[in-house]
C-alpha cells in the first residue's frame, strides 16, 4: 500500500523534530517536508502535494489559519490536521470553517497520532475529546463569536493577511517590504487598504484586531488543554 505523504508545518524546531521522529516509525506515513514557518508550509505544499499537513497555528512570518487558506486554495485535494496549544472555540471555528480537516491538542498521547492522520486520510473528522464535546453543545453566543471571526479571512487579500500579521510582530515597513519582496511603498499600500477595510488607524488597534482574529498569538492567553484523542 502506498504510505500516505505528509508534511509538519510547526515553528519550534524540538517539537517539529519530535514529530517527525515519532510518524516515521510508522511505515504507512512518509514525512516528504518540514516547515519552520507558515510562508514555508504553502511553498512546499505547493511544490510536494502532500496528501496531508499536519499544521501549527501559531508561526511566524504567516500563521496557519492563512497557511492553510493558501494551501486549501491551490490544493483542494490535500486536507490539514491542525496540531495546535490552543483550544479557545474561536480558534477550533475558524479553523474548521477554512477547511480543516480535525483539530488536535498537543497534549494528546503520541501513540494515537499516526492512527488520526490515517484516519484523516480516509476522510474523517478528528477532534481532541473537550473540542468535540464543546463542538457539539455550542451555545448561540459562541457559534455567533465563531462565525464573526471565520468571516475575516474573506475581507482581506493574501497579501493583506500577511501584512497584517507582519505589522502585529512589530515589523517596520522596510523590514516587511523586505520580508515579502516587494517595495516600502507597497506596504504602505497594504496598510492603508487594511486600515480602510478594518476601519482601524494605528498600528496599535492592528496589533489588537491580529490577536482577536487568530492571526498571531496572544501572549497573555490562559490555554486549556485536553490530553486524550477522539475520532468522529
Amino acid at each position: 500500500m502506498k504510505p500516505i505523504t505528509l508534511l509538519v508545518a510547526e515553528d519550534h524546531a524540538i517539537v517539529r523534530e519530535g514529530l517527525i521522529a515519532l510518524l516515521k516509525q510508522d511505515s504507512r506515513i512518509q514525512v516528504i517536508g518540514e516547515a519552520k514557518n507558515g510562508r514555508q508550509a504553502v511553498e512546499l505544499a505547493r511544490k510536494h502535494e502532500p496528501e496531508i499537513v499536519l499544521m501549527d497555528l501559531a508561526m511566524p512570518l504567516l500563521n496557519g489559519f492563512e497557511a492553510m487558506r493558501q494551501i486549501l486554495k491551490c490544493q483542494p485535494n490535500t486536507r490539514v490536521l491542525i496540531l495546535s496549544a490552543h483550544s479557545d472555540d474561536a480558534y477550533v471555528q475558524k479553523a474548521m470553517s477554512l477547511g480543516a480537516s480535525g483539530f488536535l491538542l498537543k497534549q494528546i498521547a503520541a501513540q494515537y497520532l499516526p492512527e488520526a492522520i490515517h484516519k484523516v486520510a480516509k476522510g474523517t473528522k478528528i477532534f481532541s475529546p473537550e473540542i468535540a464535546k464543546r463542538l457539539s453543545h455550542q451555545n448561540q453566543k459562541v457559534r455567533e463569536f465563531g462565525k464573526e471571526i471565520s468571516s475575516i479571512p474573506k475581507a482581506l487579500t493574501c497579501r493583506e493577511m500577511e501584512v497584517l500579521q507582519l505589522v502585529a510582530e512589530g515589523k517596520a515597513n522596510k523590514e516587511t517590504a523586505a520580508e515579502l519582496c516587494i517595495s516600502i511603498k507597497t506596504v504602505e499600500k497594504h496598510r492603508q487598504s487594511l486600515m480602510e477595510k478594518l476601519d482601524i488607524h494605528e498600528t496599535a488597534g492592528l496589533t489588537r484586531y491580529a490577536i482577536f482574529a487568530g492571526v498571531i498569538e496572544n501572549p497573555l492567553r490562559d490555554e486549556a488543554l485536553g490530553t486524550e484523542y477522539f475520532s468522529g
